[in-house]
């Protein structure tokens, strides 16, 4: 399927989000935009794969249960498109979650399995439940839909900005950075794309590097959306191809980003929402028409006190 037919589906329940000028970002020849996911069902971009993924799967076969394994948003995503497309949902996510996403998932009456401290922990649970069960899981970090959805961000970008010369993406699992960049580079060869990671999960930033999938020993961010252990080859090589540069930020980075947004654009970003943004401020080589993604708002109550 493509990146068009995605867009079609998706229109039947979400409008295109919006592209606003970041006027504080931008000057000294940099003209900068904000693609805010924010305003989506559950709050963040995570819908767009999740409910293409589900649909097209669910035409393909009957599907009675899916399984997700998610920090948060992408598990959010999948319970939201399981209500609405009438399936059970099971959710797994590492040990106390942020809370304001386990409420979300909670609420569309999915099913939460926690297991271990970390997100490679909680897809090896949801990989066990599924051989065990024959539920559907939808695997946010190898599933072949799910870029798709997410590529409808770039789709979009490239449609009401075609100028764009850079695009700012965080990268967690990698779906989104895929998806973006090959509907982006379709439409436009010339756009660079930029993937963002947290400097204390840096697996991906590292096997983009190296051309290698690696493990890290653990991935402890407050950016839990960037929260990667475990690089996988198929995504490593794909971002190879696909990426032009990646960029690394820091916990205090991430902090004064989530304050630049809400303070001077009056947009709510959690720490991963936030990345794009913290990386740009960083990039002194930045310059011309740039997109940075805003993809989630759900911040957890700790991070809200700790900035304060």
């Amino acid at each position: 399927m493509t990146v068009d037919a995605a867009r079609a589906l998706l229109a039947r329940h979400l409008a295109p989000t919006p592209l606003v000028r970041a006027a504080s970002l931008s000057g000294r020849g940099r003209n900068v935009f904000l693609k805010i996911e924010t305003g989506l069902p559950t709050g963040s971009f995570k819908v767009r794969g999740a409910l293409y993924s589900l649909s097209v799967n669910a035409a393909r076969r009957p599907i009675e249960q899916v399984v997700a394994a998610s920090t948060g948003n992408h598990g959010a995503a999948v319970a939201w498109a399981a209500a609405l497309l009438g399936v059970r949902a099971t959710i797994f996510l590492p040990a106390s979650p942020n809370p304001v996403k386990a409420a979300r998932i909670r609420d569309l009456r999915a099913r939460i399995i926690e297991q271990g401290v970390d997100l490679s922990a909680a897809i090896d649970g949801a990989s066990e439940y599924t051989a065990r069960t024959g539920a559907f899981f939808l695997h946010d970090a190898i599933d072949p839909d799910i870029p798709v959805g997410a590529g409808t961000i770039g789709a979009e970008i490239v449609d009401a900005l075609p100028a764009v010369d850079t695009i700012y993406v965080p990268m967690g699992d990698t779906a989104l950075v895929r998806g973006v960049a090959a509907a982006a580079k379709a439409r436009r060869p010339s756009a660079a794309v930029v993937g963002v990671v947290a400097e204390n999960a840096p697996a991906y930033a590292l096997a983009w590097a190296r051309n290698a999938a690696l493990e890290t020993p653990t991935a402890e961010t407050i950016a839990d959306g960037l929260a990667v252990r475990r690089a996988l080859a198929p995504n490593v090589a794909a971002i190879r191809a696909l990426v032009d540069d990646v960029k690394m930020v820091s916990e205090a980075e991430l902090r004064d980003a989530i304050e630049l947004l809400m303070t001077r654009e009056q947009v709510i970003a959690e720490p991963a929402g936030a990345a794009a943004t913290a990386a740009f401020l960083k990039d002194e080589r930045a310059s011309g028409v740039s997109v940075l993604l805003v993809t989630g708002r759900n911040l957890a109550p700790d991070v809200v006190r700790a900035r304060n």
